[in-house]
Protein backbone atom coordinates (compact mmCIF):
# COMPACT_ATOMS: atom_id res chain seq x y z
CA UNK A 1 0.00 0.00 0.00
CA UNK A 2 1.54 3.43 -0.81
CA UNK A 3 0.87 6.70 0.51
CA UNK A 4 -1.73 7.83 -2.07
CA UNK A 5 -3.90 4.69 -0.80
CA UNK A 6 -3.19 5.65 3.10
CA UNK A 7 -4.27 9.52 2.36
CA UNK A 8 -7.56 8.28 0.40
CA UNK A 9 -8.79 6.31 2.73
CA UNK A 10 -8.35 8.56 5.77
CA UNK A 11 -5.76 6.71 7.68
CA UNK A 12 -2.93 9.24 8.17
CA UNK A 13 0.77 9.66 6.77
CA UNK A 14 3.75 9.97 8.24
CA UNK A 15 4.64 13.36 6.70
CA UNK A 16 1.33 14.96 7.39
CA UNK A 17 0.83 14.51 11.35
CA UNK A 18 0.74 18.22 12.09
CA UNK A 19 -2.02 18.74 9.69
CA UNK A 20 -3.89 15.82 10.96
CA UNK A 21 -3.71 16.21 14.75
CA UNK A 22 -4.95 19.85 13.60
CA UNK A 23 -7.93 18.72 11.46
CA UNK A 24 -8.63 15.58 13.89
CA UNK A 25 -9.08 18.70 16.70
CA UNK A 26 -11.20 20.51 14.36
CA UNK A 27 -13.70 17.16 14.45
CA UNK A 28 -13.42 16.67 17.74
CA UNK A 29 -14.63 19.87 18.27
CA UNK A 30 -17.25 20.38 15.53
CA UNK A 31 -17.92 16.44 17.48
CA UNK A 32 -18.97 18.36 20.41
CA UNK A 33 -20.36 21.24 19.57
CA UNK A 34 -22.82 18.95 17.50
CA UNK A 35 -23.03 16.59 20.48
CA UNK A 36 -24.22 20.03 23.12
CA UNK A 37 -26.50 21.23 21.02
CA UNK A 38 -28.14 17.70 20.60
CA UNK A 39 -27.99 17.49 24.61
CA UNK A 40 -29.77 20.85 24.93
CA UNK A 41 -32.73 19.63 22.62
CA UNK A 42 -33.21 16.38 24.21
CA UNK A 43 -33.58 18.53 27.29
CA UNK A 44 -35.99 20.81 25.87
CA UNK A 45 -38.03 17.88 24.97
CA UNK A 46 -37.74 16.12 28.51
CA UNK A 47 -38.38 19.40 30.38
CA UNK A 48 -42.50 18.52 30.59
CA UNK A 49 -43.23 21.39 32.91
CA UNK A 50 -41.80 24.04 30.88
CA UNK A 51 -44.17 22.55 28.16
CA UNK A 52 -46.89 22.40 30.35
CA UNK A 53 -46.11 26.06 31.41
CA UNK A 54 -46.40 26.48 27.58
CA UNK A 55 -49.52 24.94 26.69
CA UNK A 56 -50.98 26.54 29.42
CA UNK A 57 -50.26 30.07 28.76
CA UNK A 58 -51.63 29.14 25.47
CA UNK A 59 -55.23 28.12 26.09
CA UNK A 60 -55.24 31.08 28.59
CA UNK A 61 -54.86 32.91 25.78
CA UNK A 62 -57.19 31.19 23.66
CA UNK A 63 -59.87 31.44 26.49
CA UNK A 64 -59.54 35.16 26.69
CA UNK A 65 -59.94 35.58 22.67
CA UNK A 66 -62.89 33.33 22.54
CA UNK A 67 -64.45 35.20 26.29
CA UNK A 68 -63.67 38.24 24.58
CA UNK A 69 -65.56 37.11 21.33
CA UNK A 70 -68.61 35.36 22.82
CA UNK A 71 -68.98 39.10 25.09
CA UNK A 72 -68.63 41.13 22.03
CA UNK A 73 -71.52 38.63 20.20
CA UNK A 74 -73.64 38.84 23.28
CA UNK A 75 -73.65 42.55 23.21
CA UNK A 76 -74.57 42.64 19.81
CA UNK A 77 -77.21 40.35 19.74
CA UNK A 78 -78.50 41.93 23.38
CA UNK A 79 -78.46 45.60 21.51
CA UNK A 80 -80.14 44.04 18.12
CA UNK A 81 -82.86 42.66 20.73
CA UNK A 82 -83.61 46.09 22.14
CA UNK A 83 -84.37 47.45 18.87
CA UNK A 84 -86.01 45.29 17.28
CA UNK A 85 -88.60 45.66 20.93
CA UNK A 86 -88.45 49.09 20.67
CA UNK A 87 -89.30 49.00 16.74
CA UNK A 88 -92.15 46.49 17.60
CA UNK A 89 -93.68 48.45 20.26
CA UNK A 90 -96.06 51.05 19.48
CA UNK A 91 -95.72 54.51 21.00
CA UNK A 92 -98.67 54.38 24.03
CA UNK A 93 -96.99 51.18 25.17
CA UNK A 94 -93.46 52.57 25.55
CA UNK A 95 -94.69 55.30 27.68
CA UNK A 96 -96.39 53.48 30.04
CA UNK A 97 -92.88 51.41 29.98
CA UNK A 98 -91.65 54.37 30.56
CA UNK A 99 -93.70 55.33 33.56
CA UNK A 100 -93.73 51.96 35.16
CA UNK A 101 -89.93 52.04 35.04
CA UNK A 102 -89.64 55.25 36.43
CA UNK A 103 -91.78 53.80 39.25
CA UNK A 104 -89.80 51.09 39.55
CA UNK A 105 -86.51 53.50 40.33
CA UNK A 106 -88.76 55.46 42.58
CA UNK A 107 -89.88 52.10 44.76
CA UNK A 108 -86.24 50.35 44.38
CA UNK A 109 -84.69 54.07 45.76
CA UNK A 110 -87.49 53.71 48.50
CA UNK A 111 -86.57 50.33 49.48
CA UNK A 112 -83.05 51.11 48.73
CA UNK A 113 -83.56 53.97 51.83
CA UNK A 114 -85.50 51.41 53.89
CA UNK A 115 -83.18 49.02 53.74
CA UNK A 116 -79.93 51.55 54.64
CA UNK A 117 -82.16 52.94 57.50
CA UNK A 118 -82.36 49.31 59.31
CA UNK A 119 -79.38 47.55 58.57
CA UNK A 120 -77.00 47.94 61.53
CA UNK A 121 -74.05 49.45 61.29
CA UNK A 122 -71.29 46.46 61.02
CA UNK A 123 -73.26 45.28 58.29
CA UNK A 124 -73.32 48.41 56.10
CA UNK A 125 -69.14 48.52 57.06
CA UNK A 126 -68.49 44.84 55.70
CA UNK A 127 -70.70 45.85 52.72
CA UNK A 128 -69.08 48.73 51.77
CA UNK A 129 -65.40 47.00 52.01
CA UNK A 130 -66.63 44.27 49.82
CA UNK A 131 -67.69 46.77 47.25
CA UNK A 132 -64.50 48.93 47.34
CA UNK A 133 -62.51 45.34 46.94
CA UNK A 134 -65.34 44.78 44.09
CA UNK A 135 -64.15 47.96 42.43
CA UNK A 136 -60.58 47.47 43.19
CA UNK A 137 -60.94 44.40 41.30
CA UNK A 138 -62.69 44.85 38.72
CA UNK A 139 -61.28 43.14 35.69
CA UNK A 140 -60.47 39.59 37.22
CA UNK A 141 -64.77 39.74 38.10
CA UNK A 142 -65.64 40.85 35.10
CA UNK A 143 -64.02 38.39 33.42
CA UNK A 144 -65.04 35.34 35.85
CA UNK A 145 -68.21 36.98 35.11
CA UNK A 146 -67.94 36.68 31.46
CA UNK A 147 -66.64 33.23 31.97
CA UNK A 148 -69.70 32.55 34.08
CA UNK A 149 -71.67 33.57 31.44
CA UNK A 150 -70.24 31.74 28.45
CA UNK A 151 -70.57 28.63 30.45
CA UNK A 152 -73.94 29.03 31.17
CA UNK A 153 -74.66 29.68 27.26
CA UNK A 154 -72.62 26.48 26.42
CA UNK A 155 -74.63 24.38 29.17
CA UNK A 156 -78.10 26.27 28.14
CA UNK A 157 -77.41 25.57 24.37
CA UNK A 158 -76.19 22.00 25.02
CA UNK A 159 -79.09 20.98 26.47
CA UNK A 160 -81.22 22.24 23.77
CA UNK A 161 -79.68 19.93 21.13
CA UNK A 162 -80.82 17.12 23.10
Amino acid sequence: MNDDARTNIGIPTPSSGMNDTAELREQVERTRDELGQTVEALAAKADIKAQAKEKTAALTDQAAEKTALVSEQIREKAERAVHLVKDGTPDPALEKTAQAAAQLRDGAAKAGQYALDKTPDPVLEKAGQAATAARANRGPLLVAGAAVAVFLLVRRSRGRRR
